[in-house]
């Protein structure tokens, strides 16, 4: 059974739904600023390889008290006793098929985009569609097939050639082996980059934040092979928990 979760208002008109299907890799990043707690970081789906990248042994919802930062991934932690493991993830994925199928967001020029995706980003052309009745065009593009992988569906409205994205949208993740070589592809095709390659702050992790043609974010992961690029999105919310309440029984992808 497919549920299509419509995105906040806040989001405005350009990022339309996210849709979800009965498990994949890719992981959705809500973020939550306030005045007690600057920095809020949720990461929710059953994502072995993220687990296996970051070197976690645990994976559940970590909150530290007074802390200013909360993240799913609780890391090298022996005494979590309760914390999932790696075996139990992967236990989880052999039972849980439920999967997010695509994201849709709305483009000014889809040739372009489809250009920049498919030219800088490597991901290919799935389907394309045509709905004169309807004075809008779709297509699809990611890493694989649709039946078995995350895809971004660009939808082009007739006569729109501009979107305000608005504030609540963050970014996409894409892991890439290279990100130097891939900034260096980006730029030579006249791309924006936005942070140069370089470690993440507080750690070792090689990443880069770009723009597509209508200012939609990306950012690249340094990672090892990986069979889903494209393996995260990021969200910003005005209330963290209402917002794990709500995937938690909605969605029900976060496990404790």
């Amino acid at each position: 059974m497919e549920r299509i979760i419509p995105m906040a208002s806040s989001i405005r008109p350009s990022l339309s739904s996210l849709r979800f299907s009965g498990c994949s890799r890719l992981g959705m990043s809500l973020y939550s600023s306030n005045s007690s707690r600057r920095l809020s970081l949720l990461h929710l789906g059953s994502s072995v390889s993220q687990l296996q990248f970051f070197g976690l042994k645990t994976s559940k919802l970590f909150r530290e008290e007074g802390s200013s930062v909360s993240v799913c991934a609780a890391g090298n932690m022996a005494q979590a006793s309760n914390a999932t493991t790696i075996e139990n993830s992967l236990e989880w994925v052999k039972k849980d098929k439920r999967r997010m199928l695509h994201v849709v967001y709305r483009v000014g020029d889809l040739d372009r985009t489809i250009k920049f995706y498919t030219e800088c980003l490597g991901m290919k052309l799935l389907r394309k569609r045509d709905m004169p009745e309807e004075k809008y065009t779709n297509a699809f593009l990611g890493y694989g097939p649709e039946d078995s992988h995350f895809v971004i569906e660009l939808t082009y409205n007739y006569g729109i050639d501009k979107y305000d994205i608005g504030t609540g949208f963050g970014h996409f993740g894409i892991a890439v082996e290279d990100v130097t070589k891939t900034v260096d592809l980006i730029k030579a095709k006249g791309g924006t980059i936005t942070r140069e390659p370089g470690p993440v702050k507080g750690g070792k992790t090689v990443i880069a934040f770009i723009e597509d043609p209508d200012g939609y974010k990306f950012e690249l992961l340094e990672r090892g092979p990986t069979p889903e690029p494209l393996c995260q999105v990021m969200l910003r919310v005005g209330d963290l928990d209402r917002s794990i309440e709500f995937y938690e029984k909605v969605w029900s992808a976060l496990r404790k």
